[in-house]
This record gives C-alpha cells, sequence and structure tokens, in this order.
C-alpha cells in the first residue's frame, strides 16, 4: 500500500517533464497570451535582409502585372479607368465637333493616344526596376509598414522624371507615325474657330505622356495592395511571411 501511494506522485511529475506534456503546456500557454504579442513578435523577428527582400519581390511582381497589362494592344483603350480621354479643352468641344460631323476624327484621335501609351509602357520597366534595385533597407522598412500603395508612390517620387524621358521620346515616335499631332492640331484648330478653345493650348505628346504614367502607377498600386490585403494568399512562402507580419 506504501507503494501505491508513492507511485501517483512520481507518475504526475513525469507526466510534467514528458516532452509531449510539456508541448501541450508551451500551446495552451502561447493561446493564453493572445494574438498580439505573436504578431509584434513575428514583426520584429523579420530580419533585415528578409524585410527588403519581400518588398522588393512585391513590387517587383507589381511592375511585372502592369507592364504586361498596358503594354499590349488595347491595354488602355479597353480598360476604362485608364483609357485617356481627350486633353480637357479638346473634351469640352467634342460635343459640338460631334454635332458637325466630326465625331470619327475625335474617336480616331482618342485610339490614336491609346496606342501610343500602350507602346511607350515597356520603356519604363528598366527604369523602374533600376528604382527597385536601388531601394535602401531605410525604403524599405518605411514602405513596408506604410500605406496600401507606399511602394508606388515611392516610385512616383524616385523615378517619375526617368519615365518621363523615357516615355516621351516614344509617343512622339507614335504620334508621328500615325499623324496624331496632326489630328489633334486639326481638330484643335477647328475647335478655336468656333471660340471653344485655344489652338495648340497643351502638348499632346506632354499629355500623353502624363496620362500613361498615371495609368502605369494604378495597375502597380492594384497589384501592391492584392498582395498587402491578402497575404497568405500569395504563392511565395516569403510574400506571405513579410507581409503577413505586418497585417
Amino acid at each position: 500500500m506504501m507503494r501505491a501511494r508513492h507511485a501517483a506522485p512520481r507518475g504526475r511529475w513525469r507526466c510534467l517533464v514528458h516532452p509531449v506534456c510539456a508541448g501541450l503546456f508551451a500551446v495552451l500557454a502561447a493561446a493564453a497570451a493572445g494574438a498580439g504579442p505573436a504578431r509584434a513578435t513575428t514583426l520584429a523577428a523579420l530580419s533585415n535582409h528578409e524585410a527588403a527582400q519581400g518588398l522588393k519581390q512585391a513590387l517587383g511582381r507589381g511592375i511585372d502585372a502592369a507592364v504586361a497589362k498596358l503594354g499590349v494592344a488595347n491595354g488602355f483603350l479597353d480598360d476604362p479607368r485608364v483609357r485617356i480621354p481627350l486633353p480637357p479643352a479638346l473634351a469640352r468641344a467634342d460635343r459640338l465637333l460631334r454635332l458637325v460631323g466630326l465625331g470619327r476624327q475625335s474617336d480616331a484621335l482618342v485610339a490614336a493616344m491609346n496606342h501610343a501609351a500602350e507602346a511607350a509602357v515597356p520603356e519604363g520597366k528598366a527604369v523602374l526596376e533600376q528604382a527597385l534595385r536601388q531601394m535602401t533597407i531605410a525604403d524599405a522598412k518605411q514602405i513596408l509598414t506604410g500605406g496600401d500603395d507606399a511602394g508606388t508612390q515611392y516610385f512616383r517620387r524616385v523615378a517619375y522624371d526617368r519615365l518621363e524621358r523615357r516615355f516621351e521620346p516614344v509617343v512622339a515616335q507614335q504620334t508621328r507615325r500615325v499623324g496624331l499631332a496632326q489630328q489633334y492640331d486639326a481638330l484643335a484648330a477647328k475647335g478655336a474657330a468656333l471660340g471653344l478653345m485655344q489652338p495648340g493650348d497643351a502638348s499632346i505628346e506632354a499629355y500623353v505622356t502624363r496620362k500613361a504614367l498615371d495609368g502605369l502607377f494604378l495597375k502597380m498600386a492594384d497589384e501592391e495592395r492584392s498582395i498587402r490585403r491578402d497575404p497568405l494568399g500569395q504563392a511565395s512562402s516569403l510574400l506571405r511571411k513579410v507581409f503577413g507580419a505586418v497585417r
């Protein structure tokens, strides 16, 4: 009987130190601690290298996706969100121009502008990739914990001027090839004759370049938001780890 009374305490002691029991107590302790500290630990545990590489991978995907969607036939024309309309001054005259039978010319001008933009977009890929390679650890940390489009805004800030310089010659070449500048000038002259606008009040090349860049950044921001909002849905384990830590 004496042996039986002492067997139970020894059995309980062995259970406490048994690996399976120890693991169970660890799980219960973690659950009791709550999800907040676990999330903070995960974020703090990210190395600078992991954070920077995960962010660069995500932004690189945004670049690829934007160029793939816009730098193709009708990439701008068929997408209402990025479709380039007539310049504001000419748009004001468009209704009256259509009333006097010049609607076909307006439509042709819109199509030509959008095709010029789609031809320019692939030229931006090398510029954006260079900006991505030059991103510092400090940049990456700020972007990673920034807003949904913090990475896209980084590209706007550091690469816009270079993109503009790459886009404009391509847009100018396309406008010359299809007679876009001449079409614009002809319509602008008719609008001016009707007292609706000043001829040559804007450079068509500069206008198309600006709108093309707006469309490019919009598509990049879409991809960035998608990754940030659904990190667990990403195929890349690095993206899941990095963006899952900052949600």
